[in-house]
């Protein structure tokens, strides 16, 4: 969709409102998305931030390297100082929309670039424009295509932005580069490369933001980028720091945070910690890089962050910066993990104990003995049914050894344990003849896609918010208070002559017992 326009009255208003026309359609230009050829064609406002931050760069040229406009040195070192690729690919886009016929890009120029991406909004036009960046152009069809590698590059980038701006605290993963390689191969398949719009298309459809991640720093920091290096100008003026270091300082305190979940290892309930696991392995299924995937990839309601206040609006509306806080500020959720077979015992009881009357969605990981693994979504609360049953929001996924969405939608769940004439175990997929996921009633033995394999591992992670774990875990104390009544109940001697545990103990060699 296009962005629309405020219209004038008439001519004579022309002048006096231009000023507020050029606002209104600044305003309107965000709450609209736009196509990729709006954004090649339409004139755009000029943000005033981005004025003053090509104006600062531009400076830097030309102080540093003596040229008038903007260099890709200049561009990495103030805007991007961690992230040298990702400086690379978008100073080239810049570079190649601005049909600049030099190394650098014009000042003017550069502030048109930036005013173009920053009212970009749309999803599937925020994944073409990526992927595009990531691109090389074909020399015999002049179409532009990408490989495994720059797809790699790309999926990269977003991984180490999220990290970098974790709620934690940086985070690396030892398994990066399997998951990694488990999304470019399912979507590559054996070939060596595709064009942009099936990649992106492809990105949309089996994990819709993965690269919201990369977006939203690339407007955070075009957008919010001056204060950081006008503080920076000052500090060095006023203290004499080293450019980097203020430079360095100044990032931490307007620093991003992004909704990758946050997982709690430690299970409410497990009677030993992780760290005391009678000496198994206590590396998790769902690492740090699959709960990042996983949360560009299941439907919000499992990784919805809580949205941080926002700025009230001023007297003339909600104005750009302010859009951007409220698009960028956010609180990350909290997966936390309720069920693991390696703590708890692999068997249909323990799971059943573990997870029934958590009343928030859940992930269960499935391990099998050929090291697939795959995510089962749950949006409601586990009970068991002879029926198949839950929300849209559930949905399969295969995590490893390659990456893909299984299936989703509407009564894919199915669990029964007691009810006679009808399968035992767990059962995933909408076909009830044909499920995508099948396991037995003991645990032990897992089918998936008809392919016969063995249960290793089974893990829950519970997504919902804080108040659904204490409802469980108040539930789980009422059990335990009533399991110790029951064991603490005391007979008077009238009771103890006709109970039936007497008679047992008679049989079994001791007719004389005595009460109190």
């Amino acid at each position: 969709m296009g962005n629309s326009h405020g219209h004038h009255g008439s001519s004579k208003h022309k002048s006096t409102s231009s000023q507020s026309t050029s606002d209104n359609s600044s305003r309107k230009s965000f709450s609209k998305s736009i196509s990729g050829n709006d954004i090649q064609d339409k004139h755009f406002t000029n943000f005033e931030s981005v004025t003053k931050l090509a104006k600062i760069l531009s400076e830097k040229t030309s102080a540093e390297e003596k040229v008038l406009g903007i260099t890709l040195n200049i561009f990495t070192k103030y805007l991007f100082p961690r992230y040298h690729v990702l400086a690379m690919k978008l100073f080239n886009y810049f570079h190649k929309l601005s049909n600049s016929s030099k190394e650098y890009i014009g000042t003017q120029a550069f502030v048109e670039q930036c005013a173009k991406y920053l009212q970009i909004l749309d999803d599937a036009t925020m994944s073409d424009i990526l992927v595009k960046m990531f691109s090389v152009e074909n020399q015999d069809n002049n179409n532009e295509t990408i490989t495994p590698d720059l797809l790699k590059m790309l999926l990269m980038s977003s991984y180490h932005i999220s990290m970098d701006h974790y709620s934690e605290g940086p985070q690396s993963c030892y398994f990066l580069h399997q998951t990694l390689k488990a999304i470019v191969d399912s979507c590559f398949h054996v070939k060596n490369s595709l064009s942009t719009s099936y990649v992106s298309h492809w990105l949309q459809s089996n994990c819709p933001r993965l690269l919201q991640p990369v977006h939203r720093f690339i407007v955070h920091t075009l957008a919010t980028a001056y204060r950081t290096l006008e503080e920076k100008n000052e500090i060095d003026l006023v203290t004499g720091l080293d450019i980097k270091d203020s430079f360095e300082q100044g990032k931490q305190r307007s620093s991003l945070e992004l909704a990758t979940p946050v997982l709690e290892k430690t299970s409410s309930f497990a009677g030993n910690s992780s760290s005391q696991s009678n000496g198994k392995n206590t590396s998790y299924t769902l690492n740090m890089s699959l709960s990042w995937l996983l949360a560009s990839a299941l439907p919000p309601l499992y990784s919805m962050p809580q949205k941080a206040n926002s700025p009230e609006g001023s007297s003339n509306g909600l104005t750009s910066m302010m859009f951007m806080a409220r698009m960028l500020s956010s609180i990350p959720s909290h997966w936390v993990l309720i069920y693991d077979s390696n703590q708890h015992g692999l068997g249909a009881n323990r799971f059943l104990h573990h997870v029934l009357a958590y009343k928030g969605p859940t992930l269960v990981m499935l391990k099998t003995q050929e090291e697939s693994v795959f995510c089962v979504a749950c949006p409601d609360e586990w009970h068991e049914s002879h029926h198949y049953w839950g929300r849209e929001e559930s949905a399969l996924y295969q995590l490893l050894p390659k990456f893909s969405l299984m299936e989703k939608g509407l009564k894919m769940l199915y669990l029964n344990f007691t009810a006679r004439g009808y399968p035992h175990g767990l059962r995933v997929g909408s076909d009830p003849r044909n499920p995508l996921i099948s396991i037995d009633g003991g645990f032990e033995k897992i089918e998936y896609s008809k392919i016969p394999d063995k249960l290793m591992r089974v893990e829950v992670w519970g997504c919902g918010d804080p108040v659904s774990r204490d409802r469980q875990l108040e539930v789980k104390k009422w059990e335990v208070r009533e399991a110790e009544k029951q064991r603490t109940v005391k007979l008077s001697a009238a009771d103890w002559i006709d109970h039936p545990d007497r008679y047992l103990l008679e049989l079994a060699g001791r007719p004389q017992y005595a009460t109190k």
